[in-house]
């Protein structure tokens, strides 16, 4: 072991993405000091946190855990795991420790020391914060907390940052299973824990929680080496395939951020103005420069998801040159008529949306280029308070477009050309956010509480 610098071996940017084996073992060989994986994102939205299920399936989850559980117990270093299950609250939490414990019977292993760090915030204790003015959401987009909201939103998790993981290592565990952790806190964390620059070491962590997505050509879906050192870190791919290269690591400085050179975590702020990004000539670039500041006061981001409707949805084709014309004019036209139709349902208890690919599908009315393709792919949804309602709407809808006589059409009938059938799918419940806010935290460590347990087969 180098006392001068500490390696993170990253599999992927996602656990249960899947990685090469070949890349993964390459990593192993160059001794790495822990292994850690994100497994956790908002990416996806509300939907994973509320409904209290999984990003992945959970054979590919157990595919990718059983290759680096097999590598780093008989290596003997850390294994650390953000985010469990996607969206890291206790459900996701619990579905990831029991394909570890299932992985660990079926190999017979015994004595892994397994540390689990809990990130769930109890309702109550949002409402104290948020009555003592301790609590605030995250942007100006976000709608306001009220009771009845915080009431009906169905979990809470918050991103713990370094201090519980440094905390589960200092325990001795073999592995860490987190909840919701800010992305880059568990590979910054094993770093900081061996006395490593804390603003070196979370860059590091910005770059690796993607694992191979900041080399070239990128990819979630390969595997990552991080070495930190003094005063530098170096990032470099573990496969052939690909290299980094100044301008891939520079730009994933930049991923998901609101600001290029400020990148806000809890409890501090890394300032990324005076970064270098320097090609070693080997497929790896080394960056100094990252700075870490201390915020005045501790603050831990929280996310929570209500149950908000239920959905059905369309998928169809526009090919008459006249109705993609006119698309966006007999959209409006067609609801109208659906929404007379059903005048004694309130106008609250359903909403119609269209999203059409081919003219602003993507960006909506933010597009700048409004010239339509010579076809449109048309998604149209109803979502509603109940699924009986939004089925019922939804097949009005389609069936009032299918027939609309447009001005101009000479066709009595075909104005839709629909991909599947049956063509109206019920997709279940919907979900948004209701919480999404900073909330103060005196102790880094109180709202992330740690169990210890011996996973034996």
């Amino acid at each position: 072991m180098n006392e001068d610098e500490f390696k993170i071996l990253a599999p992927c940017g996602m656990l249960g993405y899947g990685f090469p084996e070949s890349s993964f073992e390459e990593g192993m060989a160059r001794r790495p000091d822990a292994i850690v994986v994100d497994a956790g994102s908002t990416d996806a939205g509300p939907h994973k946190l509320g409904a209290g299920t999984a990003i992945v399936s959970r054979q590919a989850c157990k595919k990718d855990l059983e290759i680096i559980l097999t590598h780093g117990v008989q290596a003997g270093i850390p294994i650390l795991i953000g985010s469990a299950g996607g969206s890291g609250a206790r459900v996701h939490v619990e579905w990831t420790r029991d394909i570890v414990r299932e992985i660990v019977r079926e190999h017979g292993w015994t004595g892994v020391k397994l540390a689990v760090i809990w990130a769930d915030i109890p309702k109550e204790a949002v409402e104290k914060s948020l009555a003592a003015g301790r609590c605030e959401p995250l942007g100006i987009a976000v709608p306001a907390l009220t009771p009845e909201r915080l009431e009906a939103t169905t979990r809470i998790v918050a991103q713990m940052g370094h201090e519980p993981i440094v905390q589960a290592l200092e325990a001795g565990a073999d592995m860490i299973i987190c909840g919701r952790a800010y992305d880059p806190s568990p590979f910054a964390a094993p770093a900081i824990r061996r006395g490593f620059d804390a603003g070196l070491a979370y860059h590091m962590g910005k770059i690796l929680e993607c694992a191979a997505l900041a080399a070239a050509p990128g990819t979630t879906k390969d595997c990552m080496l991080g070495t930190l050192r003094g005063d530098s870190f170096v990032v470099q791919p573990l496969s052939a395939a690909r290299r980094c290269t100044s301008v891939s690591v520079a730009a994933h400085t930049f991923y998901e951020k609101d600001h290029p050179y400020i990148l806000r975590g809890p409890g501090h702020v890394l300032h990324l103005g005076d970064c270098t990004f320097e090609e070693r000539g080997d497929g790896s670039v080394e960056v100094r420069g990252s700075r870490l500041e201390r915020t005045p006061t501790y603050k831990i981001k929280l996310e929570g998801a209500m149950h908000a409707a239920y959905r059905t949805f369309v998928v169809a084709g526009v090919r008459d040159p006249l109705l993609v014309s006119r698309i966006e004019e007999v959209e409006r036209l067609v609801e109208a008529q659906v929404r007379e139709y059903y005048g004694d349902v309130p106008a609250d208890d359903y909403r119609i949306q269209f999203l059409n690919y081919g003219l602003n599908g993507v960006m909506g009315d933010l597009e700048p280029n409004r010239s339509p393709a010579h076809e449109l792919g048309v998604v149209f949804e109803v979502a509603a308070k109940t699924q009986e309602l939004a089925n019922t709407v939804c097949a009005t809808l389609r069936s009032t477009f299918l027939h609309y006589g447009y001005e101009g059409r000479k066709s009595t009938a075909g104005n839709l050309a629909f991909p599947f059938a049956p063509s109206d799918v019920p997709f279940g419940p919907v979900y948004a956010f209701s919480v999404y806010h900073l909330m103060e935290a005196a102790d880094p460590l109180s709202w992330f509480p740690i169990e210890y347990e011996e996973v034996r087969a």
